[in-house]
């Protein structure tokens, strides 16, 4: 195989391109955990996470997004409860597996997974239990398998307008640092998430945002657990530590990221995800191609999942193209393996970066020989032009 000349394009929705600076960032001699050089990084990122989940505590594991799932559940749910979630796609349903390993009663209302959790579906199942057998409601907000994003805001009222006291989980895991989110204001009680997404790090670092209640709920009851303990971490937070060892040079480029985030302006931030989004869709349907999502109101501006047309395979596309152009997209997942694929634009991206990413995608639309109109890269472009400002990157 000859050397692939060039940077590798990387366009699945996560793991994520690790900028230069949160690289180098990371390329430092690993620093004492006990001592105040630490103990300062610690406050000073803990506080800069603040306004990325829009809560008030977070707390950091060395840990992927799997440990995090598993500390929301550990600290504040005991074998035996009840759970209710709903089936929006792979992720969903690798967290219902969890919590049925972990011994809870999971209500898992169906989908087909072209859409987000329903509020209506919810909240008549919280109005049916009368007992308050449930004891949470547990979300994907952004589900990586199929570009869905569910409507946190409106599940958060139908819990409301249920009078349910259930407490509300929240998967942030590929939204957080890309789409709109706001733990405190949209009444969520714990959020999870991690590194390797949004926050544009390697993987390796796992996050709880919790509320008052949560809080409350950890303290009263929970499963027996150590490592995820929310009050021992809380308890070292507070002077800059941690009761274990952390991961201390992901930590060093976590810090730089979250200035690279609040440097740019959340709300750039999010504009830029949304613009990048609108001129993927665009593409999608200038090739004549259907896009995953059905329901508008919840389409993804962390990806676009793209359905193949009868007769094609999507995995022998995508390795054609990672094969002719050093570009990986994702794959479909569980039962949508082979019939769609994932482009993923979030994270460190820019204009000429999803031109190329899109480049790539119709000329192996093309050399693949799957049926497609050559115009949605036009399409994307001229949505790029038009709706770009002044300033590096767009």
């Amino acid at each position: 195989m000859a050397y692939p000349s060039g940077r590798h394009f990387l366009q699945i929705p996560g793991p994520t391109n690790v900028p230069d600076e949160v690289l180098r960032a990371m390329d430092m001699p690993t620093m004492d955990h006990r001592g105040p050089d630490f103990s300062a990084m610690l406050l000073e990122i803990l506080e800069d996470l603040k306004p990325v989940f829009g809560a008030q505590k977070v707390i950091i594991y060395p840990s992927s997004g799997t440990g995090a799932w598993e500390a929301a559940l550990a600290n504040t749910l005991q074998p035996g409860d009840r759970v209710l979630m709903s089936e929006t796609g792979h992720f969903a349903t690798l967290w219902k597996s969890m919590a049925e390993k972990l011994g809870l009663d999971v209500d898992f209302i169906p989908g087909d997974w072209r859409r987000g959790a329903d509020p209506d579906a919810i909240g008549e199942r919280l109005r049916k239990d009368t007992e308050h057998r449930i004891k949470a409601v547990m979300v994907v907000h952004n589900e990586t398998s199929t570009g869905v994003a569910s409507r946190i805001p409106e599940i958060r009222k139908a819990i409301d307008n249920a009078s349910h006291p259930a407490l509300f989980m929240v998967d942030t895991i590929s939204s957080l640092g890309s789409l709109r989110y706001e733990h405190d204001n949209w009444g969520v009680d714990v959020t999870v998430s991690c590194s390797q997404k949004g926050l544009m790090l390697p993987p390796g670092l796992g996050f709880n945002a919790v509320s008052e209640k949560a809080l409350a709920a950890a303290r009263e009851g929970g499963m027996p657990r150590s490592y995820w303990d929310w009050q021992e971490m809380l308890n070292a937070n507070a002077g800059g530590f941690t009761p274990y060892t952390p991961a201390t040079n992901l930590l060093y480029g976590l810090r730089t990221a979250l200035r690279m985030l609040l440097d740019e302006g959340l709300e750039n931030v999010y504009k830029r995800h949304d613009r990048h989004a609108e001129a993927t869709r665009r593409a999608v349907r200038g090739w004549g191609l259907e896009i995953l999502c059905q329901n508008p109101d919840e389409y993804s501006s962390v990806l676009t999942a793209v359905v193949v047309p009868d007769g094609h395979d999507a995995d022998a596309f995508r390795a054609l193209v990672l094969d002719r152009f050093d570009m990986s997209l994702g794959a479909g997942l569980s039962k949508l393996a082979g019939r769609v694929f994932r482009i993923g634009h979030l994270g460190a991206f820019n204009d000429l970066t999803l031109a190329g990413t899109l480049s790539g995608v119709q000329m192996g639309l093309g050399l693949a020989g799957i049926p497609h109109e050559r115009k949605g890269l036009d399409d994307a472009l001229t949505y790029l032009m038009d709706t770009a400002t002044p300033g590096r990157g767009s």
